[in-house]
């Protein structure tokens, strides 16, 4: 293997800030049952957890956990093979190092 070196983790604050900052019921995701694409849209969002529960519209599988707390929030997208954000055409990508 090469010895390559890497940045920790911290690198990614501000491309990942910039991605979560964009309106995400455009996005486009696969859910990891069926397969189907579609956009967070289109999930059958159910509020009568202690959170909210996204399910594909088309098999009903969990896609997305969403809870907020009082100083935190937990996101599990465990049901989503990929997620596809639509990004501003201006914004550019990071430079590499």
């Amino acid at each position: 293997m090469t010895n390559m070196s890497y940045l920790d983790g911290n690198m990614l604050d501000g491309p990942l800030r910039e991605l979560f900052a964009v309106d995400l019921s455009t996005a486009q995701g696969r859910c990891e049952n069926c397969g189907m694409t579609g956009s967070m849209a289109s999930l059958h969002v159910y509020s009568h957890a202690p959170g909210l529960v996204g399910r594909c519209p088309s098999c009903e599988s969990v896609m997305v956990r969403l809870v907020r707390g009082p100083d935190r929030a937990w996101l599990d997208m465990r049901g989503v093979t990929y997620l596809q954000v639509p990004m501003p055409m201006e914004q550019a990508l990071p430079e590499p190092l």
